[in-house]
């Protein structure tokens, strides 16, 4: 076994991934309390709130903090199925960090696609942020940052996972 690697897997990258994570779990649970916060209290201010137009809060709580904005089309806005954003994260999060300990190919070709996936909705977030709603959010930026870098890592396992089975085959 060569020295930085795990079974073909570069040391970093586990490390890299439980930093990510964690860091998108932490902004999810983060943004899931203020909006529930907001819910409750109208009132409510959060840390994230510093102005007019730099308010996670007003973000949150937007159409779009739910479902996209797109499954109130399909369903309606108090269907359980319509779950925050966050909520989408905690689960995104949780699955990159389980799925992240298996040496699959398959594992390792579903947390790219579900990386791509995030980078995506991430895009569209973001252009829905700074061209609709016209509004910085501190948490939301540092998402997309942690769901680019999460694909970054994953192409990086995939191809190290490829490597591996090309060597062993």
């Amino acid at each position: 076994m060569a020295a930085g690697k795990i079974q073909g897997i570069p040391k970093w990258e586990r490390k890299m991934r439980i930093i990510l994570c964690v860091l998108g779990l932490g902004l999810s649970v983060y943004a899931l309390h203020v909006e529930l916060s907001k819910e409750r209290n109208p009132d409510y201010r959060a840390m994230c709130d510093l102005g007019e137009s730099v308010s996670c809060s007003k973000v949150f709580t937007s159409r779009w903090g739910r479902g996209f904005g797109l499954v109130q089309f399909f369903v309606a806005k108090d269907n359980p199925l319509n779950q925050p954003n966050s909520v989408l994260g905690i689960i995104f999060y949780t699955l990159q960090l389980g799925l992240g300990l298996s040496l699959s190919k398959r594992a390792a070709m579903f947390l790219v696609f579900s990386s791509w996936v995030s980078v995506a909705g991430s895009l569209y977030l973001a252009s829905i942020l700074a061209f609709v709603l016209g509004d910085f959010c501190m948490v939301c930026v540092s998402t997309y940052i942690v769901n680019f870098a999460l694909l970054f890592t994953n192409l990086k396992r995939r191809s190290a996972i490829e490597g591996m089975k090309e060597k062993a085959g």
